[in-house]
């Protein structure tokens, strides 16, 4: 059963409040119940009191009751109220007039000073309760005699009254549930409020009316409400550096096929032609290079899982070291455990890969990469530094904006395509990062990137 969080919540709230109420129902009418048994039993006793309190024997030891006793259902026939009064031997020596014509099978006489409350069911088929008490008696010639006072009360009043106190507990507990009830689905309802606007800001971003989340959610909601924006950017992002990348690949092919066009309608000789088409390839492979590692870039991603980068270096200077065997570098690392990339783990290796290689080409004998992570504030990511270094000659101070721009070399006759550190930093712009040329403490360059 697919049902909405709200009645999902709602249900859950009224069975348990269904079943509280219901607990609590019972708990209070077992309570009630045997609070009025206990004042019936009270009653029953304090009855049994009056009629020791009105007997009295004569010479001959018989026990009298006036005519007249203290509660006067006990003269009426069938009052609901019935006493009788039985000797050692069980048989009756007195019976209240409200039992004529009735017989109670009371139990057997409980031993003397204690009583039995228990209930009792006339000969006619009517419940009652039945106190029985039993005492001695001393007559006036000295000789005790015992006798059992035996009081019974009909159950109608009781029954009664445990009607109407239940008949009021449940409306009252069902007023109750009602009313908590339609307490409970409002406050479900202001509660999950920012949940269906999330859902209908989603709503209008599928139908175009709007590119990300706004409003104002509660603190639970806005980190999901910020990675959800963050993921709407980073595709619009995405898209819009594929849309560009293919236009600038579009345009940027333009002039070398134009040249190569007008290199084939002209008169030039087939050595000049091959001259032309290898040098407008080659420019051709670089804009594609470049054009298509700007578009394979991930970008910064809201949701990226940590990559090491201490793994990934390892790795590249594996590779680097079987390249660049005859120059038998001297490798330095620096590298905290700590350091993590929040990223694309290949972009990471595309940016170590030409900085490293950048390192390995111009130094002399020695090449250094540290790289150190930031604690940042509660919440946010830690920050990420990573320097390498080289003792090559380095780049002159004029130079270092030029070796940044796509194409450019710091010594053309240098194999490359000149677009190594341009990449890295198109790449590094990506997340939001920073790439600057310093002079190395070695005597080379030192490139610091900073994320």
């Amino acid at each position: 059963m697919n049902l909405s969080l709200h009645a999902r919540l709602l249900l859950a709230s009224s069975v348990v409040l269904a079943a509280f109420l219901g607990v609590t129902g019972l708990v209070l009418d077992n309570a009630f119940h045997d609070s009025a048994e206990a004042a019936l039993r009270d009653r029953l006793q304090g009855h049994v009191y009056a009629l020791l309190a009105a007997s009295d024997s004569d010479r001959n030891g018989v026990l009298h009751l006036p005519a007249a006793l203290p509660d006067p259902r006990f003269s009426l026939i069938d009052s609901g109220l019935y006493a009788e009064v039985t000797g050692t031997d069980g048989m009756p020596v007195w019976r209240s007039t409200s039992m004529l014509g009735l017989s109670i099978p009371f139990g057997p006489a409980p031993a003397l000073g204690q009583r039995e409350f228990a209930p009792v069911t006339t000969d006619s088929g009517v419940p009652v309760y039945g106190l029985a008490f039993t005492v001695s008696w001393e007559t006036g010639d000295g000789r005790e005699q015992r006798y059992t006072y035996r009081v019974a009360e009909s159950l109608k009043s009781f029954n009664e009254q445990i009607a109407r106190f239940r008949h009021s507990l449940w409306g009252w507990l069902g007023a109750a549930a009602f009313l908590l009830l339609g307490v409970q689905g409002s406050i479900l309802r202001w509660g999950l409020a920012p949940l269906r606007r999330v859902a209908d800001d989603v709503r209008a971003i599928e139908t175009g009316l709007t590119l990300r989340l706004s409003g104002e959610y509660p603190r639970e909601l806005r980190h999901l409400t910020d990675n959800l924006n963050g993921l709407l950017e980073s595709a619009q992002s995405h898209l819009k550096r594929y849309r560009d990348s293919l236009g600038n690949l579009a345009h940027s092919l333009k002039t070398p096929l134009a040249v190569l066009r007008g290199a084939l309608d002209g008169e030039a000789d087939d050595k000049t032609l091959r001259a032309i088409a290898r040098e407008q390839l080659e420019i051709v492979t670089r804009i594609i290079e470049y054009q298509l590692q700007r578009a394979a870039a991930s970008g910064s991603a809201p949701l990226a899982a940590p990559v090491a980068v201490k793994p990934v270096v390892e790795k590249i200077l594996s590779a680097l070291a079987k390249v660049y065997a005859d120059k038998n570098v001297q490798v330095v690392l620096a590298l905290d455990a700590t350091a993590t990339f929040y990223g694309d783990a290949g972009d990471l290796t595309e940016m170590l890969g030409n900085l490293l290689d950048n390192a390995f080409k111009w130094c002399r004998a020695q090449v250094r990469i540290s790289a150190h992570a930031t604690p940042a504030s509660a919440g946010a990511r830690p920050s990420l530094e990573i320097l390498v270094e080289d003792d090559g000659p380095g780049i002159p101070a004029e130079m270092k904006s030029r070796v940044l721009q796509r194409g450019a070399r710091a010594d053309e006759t240098t194999p490359g395509h000149g677009l190594g550190l341009a990449m890295v930093q198109d790449t590094v712009a990506l997340y939001h990062g920073t790439l600057s040329l310093e002079i190395s403490s070695l005597g080379g360059l030192a490139i610091v990137v900073h994320f």
